[in-house]
């Protein structure tokens, strides 16, 4: 993975030095909040209900063991203890002193991180598939191009000041793991006729206020100008985009005011005076970033594929951990782990400074030292040999981190809401709680199957409940916290924005209402068939039907249930 050059470890030193001072004459009043909100944005600092949140970048969601250690420090000594992994494959402390700020960013930049552009209106962390470098199903390595970007745009001067929040996300696998339509642009890369290497380039995705799809402006764009054209849709957006009202300040809003095939037109327009120039990326620059993700020293291994059947027979509960949390890897004799933070009474994403010590040390023993941040919220040790899986899932266990929930109802992807967010306007940790408590029986989660669960306490969607299967989102009526149930969202190669089924419920009456969706579900779908494959197949109209049709008291049933 990359490791910071001269110029990499000058520049996180210059802005060290700087906020520090900002922080300083904060303190003493010489800056007001309001000419301090900017500067505190783009350093990743939110002002919150209780404390300031620090959001620190991990670009494309890879790390090493040392600096996980270092974000374990920081939670005990800065912090509560614990840190939240973000969908953006960051990770994020909700109880963070101003004046100790400038003291974690050195803490921070001992091990190569930053947090720099983890916020305000500039180009977001950029993200990619958590199995990038490792998936069968891929293409090529992404986090080459990842990175290319993410060095290219940090302290873009010519970006800095966006109408709005701008967000890359790479894929180069047939399944697509990184949600490109739901990012404002998406860079999905393909060969064309001649076996070249490019990309097909979306343009105006985005979840919030209104979420939208994605639209493809251009179907093949060699590698070779990919900042070019990058730097084309900005400029476009940059001069274009709304800057009189928040809410429709987004590059999504911009492609639906002019059209797709308009906007396309205004990219390739402004790409002509930048095409072949100076941001061409060359073989030789290309190569030097990809040298930093070379393949480990991979041993020739055989597959264990009866060492682990004898296994997972003589062990059910290691069996249901191979099903989920377990995936093939495209070298021979190793598997992709997932390890899962979704057990059961604890919030989606949240993990303890010893946890994050020991999966630091699983890195080391098993993953040559790496791991990935997942935008579902979980970890991935992306290189174990396959003979050392069991005594991987028996130290997991013990530390609460082998959930065999991947993929299944209680993976629940969650924001942290009203609990700590000042824009929310419900609390959605407790929500999740409920329901997961509800629904923790591992044989039930099996058997139901493929299905996500995704909660946001607001409409601004950190928990991504647009593209849930089964969305839940917080709402504010008349001072009381209510809760929009939505369905048919999905993300990936069929992405879709669900549809609320109707009337808010009240907290104590939403797992509830997950089970009635669960019972039309079991009662309508056929053999093999997903959840969301039964919602496409039969409609809203039952689920819709079902939920409503007997009152909900005190998060009860009321009266007969057809379906019990």
């Amino acid at each position: 993975m990359y490791r910071y050059d001269q110029y990499d470890h000058l520049i996180v030193k210059e802005r060290i030095a700087q906020f520090r001072d900002q922080v300083r004459r904060r303190l003493a009043d010489e800056l007001t909040e309001e000419e301090f909100l900017p500067l505190r944005l783009q350093n990743g600092l939110y002002m919150q209900r209780h404390a300031y949140m620090y959001r620190i970048a991990i670009p494309y969601g890879a790390l090493r063991s040392e600096q996980l250690r270092k974000l374990a420090f920081i939670a005990r000594k800065y912090d509560r203890g614990y840190g939240h992994f973000t969908t953006r494959q960051n990770i994020q402390f909700n109880w963070i002193s101003l004046e100790d700020v400038p003291d974690i960013y050195e803490h921070l930049a001992s091990v190569e991180m930053h947090s720099i552009q983890t916020s305000g209106n500039d180009v977001r962390n950029t993200t990619t598939d958590q199995f990038a470098g490792v998936a069968p199903d891929e293409l090529v390595d992404p986090r080459p191009y990842a990175e290319i970007v993410r060095q290219w745009s940090t302290f873009h001067p010519e970006f800095a000041y966006l109408p709005r929040k701008f967000k890359i996300a790479f894929n180069a696998a047939t399944e697509d793991r990184a949600a490109l339509d739901m990012h404002d642009i998406g860079l999905n890369i393909v060969k064309n006729d001649a076996g070249e290497i490019g990309f097909r380039v979306l343009v105006g995705g985005g979840l919030g206020r209104t979420p939208i799809l994605g639209s493809y402006i251009r179907e093949f764009l060699p590698w070779q100008h990919m900042l070019t054209y990058i730097e084309a849709i900005l400029r476009v957006y940059n001069q274009y985009g709304r800057r009189d009202n928040k809410f429709k300040a987004r590059i999504k809003i911009l492609l639906k005011a002019t059209g797709v095939e308009e906007f396309a037109r205004m990219v390739e327009e402004e790409w002509a005076d930048l095409k072949d120039g100076v941001g061409t990326l060359t073989t030789e620059e290309f190569n030097r970033i990809a040298a930093y993700f070379a393949p480990p020293p991979y041993e020739p291994l055989a597959n264990e594929d009866a060492k682990l059947k004898e296994l997972r027979a003589e062990s059910k509960a290691f069996d249901n951990w191979m099903k989920r949390n377990v995936r093939p890897h495209k070298v021979s004799g190793y598997a992709i782990v997932t390890l899962s933070l979704k057990k059961p009474g604890v919030p989606p994403g949240d993990c303890t400074a010893e946890q994050m010590d020991f999966v630091a040390d699983l890195a080391d023993r098993y993953s040559f030292g790496e791991l990935r941040v997942t935008h579902e919220q979980n970890l991935v040790l992306a290189d174990v040999k396959q003979s050392e899986l069991f005594a991987l899932w028996q130290e997991a266990k013990a530390h609460q981190l082998a959930t065999p929930n991947i993929g299944l109802l209680t993976d629940v992807i969650c924001c942290p809401g009203g609990d700590f967010c000042s824009l929310a306007n419900a609390k959605s940790i407790p929500i999740a709680a409920a329901i997961t408590k509800r629904f923790e029986d591992i044989d039930f989660q099996h058997d139901i199957g493929e299905i996500d669960l995704n909660m946001s306490g607001c409409i601004n969607a950190c928990g991504h409940h647009h593209i849930g299967n089964i969305g839940i989102l917080g709402v504010d009526k008349d001072g009381a916290e209510w809760y929009q149930v939505s369905l048919g969202g999905a993300q990936g190669n069929e992405s879709a924005v669900g549809k609320i089924i109707g009337p808010s419920f009240s907290a104590t009456q939403v797992p509830t209402v997950v089970d009635r969706l669960l019972q039309v579900y079991v009662k309508n779908r056929i053999q093999g068939e997903r959840f969301i494959d039964t919602v496409r197949r039969i409609g809203m109209e039952p689920f819709k039907e079902y939920v409503y049709a007997t009152p909900i008291k005190d998060g009860a049933l009321v009266g007969e249930d057809e379906y019990a």
